[in-house]
């Protein structure tokens, strides 16, 4: 009688972990990610940050549409922390996350958006 109960819950648990892998985790509500959807671009950044500015100057060089969040305010503190982000600048493209002034990471992701900047 033990076999078919085990068989259940084996057949139960396989069948849960599979319906776990199908659902998108639910982001934070201060996560940018929310609202970059497929095509924005956000960017978190401190005006101290010596890599920020050199990067918020090739997004205006190349006339990059963007948004940037202060981490210094609390709208930008709040994005910081629900992404749990340690470090700027990042840069988020779509739902691509770049940590860092990673000039090719942001190529390719800025590149599928049209724009040519590095």
């Amino acid at each position: 009688m033990r076999w078919p109960v085990l068989l259940l819950l084996l057949a139960a648990a396989g069948a849960w972990h599979h319906f776990q892998r199908d659902v998108e985790p639910q982001l934070h509500p201060d996560d940018p990610r929310i609202t970059t959807g497929d095509d924005r671009i956000v960017m978190l950044a401190a005006e101290w940050c010596g890599y920020c500015r050199r990067q918020q100057g090739d997004f205006e060089r190349a006339s990059v549409r963007y948004r940037v969040l202060d981490v210094d305010t609390p709208e930008g503190d709040r994005a910081m922390q629900a992404m749990g982000v340690r470090g700027v600048p990042t840069t988020i493209i779509g739902q691509q996350v770049v940590h860092g002034y990673d000039t090719a990471a942001l190529d390719r992701g800025l590149a599928r958006l049209g724009y040519d900047v590095y």
